[in-house]
């Protein structure tokens, strides 16, 4: 009895100790898990300089807008409209350098200026209309890509200023390419907005509790505007630097922004569940996507097995962090014995041979050769 109750109060402690670095480690871990798949398969080609060069400038793109995304997912919110942000303020930047003959730099900062009122427009549809953050947001997503297709008609804008161009490719002399500047400042400004600012700690609150945090006297609406701007700040640049990586902008890029960075932030450890979220996790997150996908594209797989890993990755992470945050697991002192439920063994006999009975289907149809067009 004197051994149970000395030892339970040190693993209380070490899970409290190691509570805080669990967004850390399921990335860290499938990281480690790529690199030793790729060792084994494809060593030459992915463990080059010039390959991890390339790994980095693709997470760069993202980390702006996973910086903003955490925010916004801790307060239990939503952005579905960053890839149509995105392209929208490349577009209007594209124009106002060629067409209308403006500065670079004043069309980017034009370009993260639309960025923020698009961000402000979708704060005011959720907060003052009422519209729920999923919801009001895919529409505003379909307004923004029409937005797009009215502008530019199908024309495709490239051939843009170097200063832009080095904004998405660029690279300094002896350090990091200077997209990686950029996305990791981003991340740097969003862990101090997070941890030390009031708009980070009212985000924490707002998420955890909102009628709590009301009673308080918190202002709810008023800061997830200001999150939400923020968001849209960072789908304009986000939508800068994907313009000046590609040297072109059209009405259809970016279509994939928002599941990509939203995979991105809740592998890195965010609650879906608002009021927890970590900047160092999201950056491992994003770090984890690029690394992934570049694997997929070593080893010459299709680029739509692309979506099917990236789905996989999310339902993973938010199990195992809903998992680990469950305190009290009916009873059931470790994942397996949970998993082994009488009700769970019948669903995954169901799920089984619901599996069986499509392989069999798709063995079958193998078998009787190729569909006739």
């Amino acid at each position: 009895m004197s051994s149970t109750s000395a030892t339970t109060p040190a693993a209380l402690n070490f899970r409290e100790r190691t509570e805080g670095y669990m967004s850390l480690i399921g990335p860290m871990v499938m990281i480690l898990a790529i690199l030793m798949v790729m060792a084994v398969l494809e060593p030459g080609r992915y463990f080059r300089l010039s390959n991890f060069d390339i790994i980095l400038k693709e997470a760069a793109l993202y980390m702006p807008m996973a910086m903003a995304m955490t925010l916004v997912i801790v307060t239990r919110g939503i952005d579905l409209s960053i890839g149509s942000v995105a392209a929208l303020t490349a577009i209007v930047m594209g124009y106002m350098v060629k067409s209308w003959g403006y500065p670079w730099w004043l069309a980017v900062a034009a370009a993260i200026s639309l960025g923020a009122l698009c961000g402000f427009i979708n704060g005011m549809v959720i907060t003052r209309l009422k519209v729920p953050d999923l919801i009001g947001t895919l529409a505003m997503d379909l307004v923004y890509r029409g937005f797009c297709l009215i502008a530019v008609k199908g024309i495709v804008l490239s051939r843009f200023p170097e200063e832009i161009v080095a904004i998405g490719r660029g690279e300094i002399p002896g350090f990091l390419p200077l997209p990686v500047v950029i996305g990791l400042v981003t991340l740097a400004a969003g862990w101090f907005i997070y941890s030390r600012t009031h708009l980070g700690r009212y985000a924490q609150a707002i998420g955890s509790n909102p009628e709590a945090a009301e009673l308080t006297g918190i202002p709810v609406d008023t800061y997830k505007v200001y999150v939400y701007a923020l968001m849209g700040a960072m789908a304009g640049l986000a939508g800068v630097m994907l313009a000046g990586k590609l040297n072109a902008i059209q009405a259809t890029s970016a279509p994939f922004f928002n599941l990509h960075v939203i995979a991105a932030v809740v592998v890195g450890g965010t609650s879906l569940f608002g009021g927890r979220g970590s900047m160092i996790g999201s950056l491992s997150g994003v770090l984890l996507l690029a690394m992934m996908i570049n694997a997929l594209v070593t080893l010459r797989m299709e680029f739509f097995w692309q979506s099917v890993a990236s789905g996989v990755v999310i339902i993973v992470s938010v199990a195992f962090y809903t998992w680990i945050q469950r305190k009290d697991r009916d009873g059931k002192s470790s994942l397996l014995e949970m998993l082994l439920t009488p009700e769970n063994r019948r669903m995954m006999k169901f799920l089984l041979t619901i599996i069986a009975i499509l392989a069999l289907i798709f063995g079958l149809g193998g078998l009787m050769g190729p569909p006739v067009i």
